[in-house]
Parts: C-alpha cells; structure tokens; sequence
C-alpha cells in the first residue's frame, strides 16, 4: 500500500497545512485529503509544489508498505 507521510514532514518542517496551503496554492480541502491518506491520485506537479515547499524529495512524503493480507494471498 501507498502511504502519505506529508504530516511527517510538515511537523519536521513546522509548518501548518495553511501555511503549506498557500506556498503551493491548493486548497486545504485537497491538502487535508493528501495529509489524511484519503487521496486517491496526486499530480507530479502536485508532488513538485509540495517537495519544493518542504524542501524534500519525494520519497519523504510517499512511501511504499507491503500489505501483508495482499502478500499471503498471492
């Protein structure tokens, strides 16, 4: 499973989602679905705003879990 750690890294940062909202200028109805791990897709342009805001890679925000109900059932 895909897994979304912008809260990680903005409480690293210490910035708020507002703050994070207007450096990137998406709204914090967006950014808190991204935050929450309730985002379905993100853009690469999304991605490059957010990166360029925390200034972070974007390993640091998206990270790669084994989900282990899907690996026993292969």
């Amino acid at each position: 499973m895909i897994v979304i750690n912008l809260d990680v890294m903005m409480a690293k940062r210490k910035i708020s989602l507002g703050e994070l909202s207007d450096r990137v200028g998406i709204t914090l109805a967006n950014l808190s679905i991204l935050k929450n791990n309730k985002a379905k897709a993100v853009r690469f342009s999304t991605l490059d705003s957010i990166c360029r805001a925390l200034d972070c890679d974007v390993c640091d925000i998206i990270e790669y879990r084994k989900d282990e109900l899907n690996e026993r059932k292969h």
